[in-house]
């Protein structure tokens, strides 16, 4: 019988982080015959480590916490592992470099969805150190995608939301109007769809309130690293 990988949820947010389960789960359930799921393991290091790293902008030292959190997955058996935090992807590399498994990223998953569906501007939501960061920007530009990020005051909005209450699990109603707004906002400037990169988000809109296409980070990647894990194993 082949044997599956064990995947190793890299924790940042622990919000996040429960979406992202809930995600995987889903995704195990709907690609693969129950023989063949996998085992799953999540490590979180406490956030406020991340969020004042984060504020110095100290990527070493966010690289250095993802890869303390590799290290113990592995200890537990984890044989690839991923994150679905957006903010701290600029820092996957650094941690990848001395990990003791390998590391699964987002990023390429989320620009091949995109351009397979032959968009050429998207909205990008987050927060600023996403929006404002050239990750998705860079990967998309390079594949003719134009990716267009919120106006000022409603990144300042959107932060806002994330940092105080999406991270805390404090879902609001007005919030959530909020962000709709933005995502409407883009829409006018043109965009053809959004890509959610929170891994918080899916807690506020999804497919059947968003007024234009969401692409899910988390869930694209969820997906991905399901697929890959299956594949690993029929090769096996």
């Amino acid at each position: 019988m082949a044997s599956m990988h064990h995947i190793g949820i890299v924790g940042v947010s622990p919000e996040g982080a429960g979406v992202f389960y809930r995600q995987l789960a889903h995704q195990i359930e709907r690609l693969l015959p129950p023989h063949l799921h996998p085992r799953v393991t999540l490590h979180n290091e406490p956030l406020e480590r991340y969020m004042r790293a984060l504020r110095q902008q100290d990527w070493l030292d966010v690289g250095k916490i993802l890869q303390q959190s590799a290290e113990m997955l592995a200890r537990c058996g984890a044989t690839i592992c991923v994150t679905p935090d957006n903010a701290v992807q600029h820092a996957v590399p650094l941690a990848a470099a001395k990990s003791p498994i390998p590391w699964y990223t987002m990023m390429d998953l989320v620009a091949h969805a995109v351009e397979s569906d032959q968009r050429r501007v998207v909205g990008l939501l987050g927060t600023k150190w996403v929006t404002n960061g050239a990750s998705y920007q860079t990967i998309l530009g390079l594949r003719g995608i134009r990716v267009m990020a919120p106006e000022p005051d409603e990144a300042d909005t959107l932060d806002r939301i994330i940092i105080e209450e999406l991270l805390h699990g404090q879902i609001r109603p007005e919030s959530r109007h909020a962000v709709l707004g933005i995502i409407r906002h883009l829409a006018q400037r043109e965009c053809e769809a959004v890509i959610l990169a929170c891994s918080e988000a899916p807690l506020l809109i999804n497919r059947e309130n968003a007024p234009l296409p969401l692409y899910d980070a988390g869930d694209i990647l969820a997906e991905g690293i399901v697929r890959h894990a299956a594949s690993a194993a029929c090769a096996a």
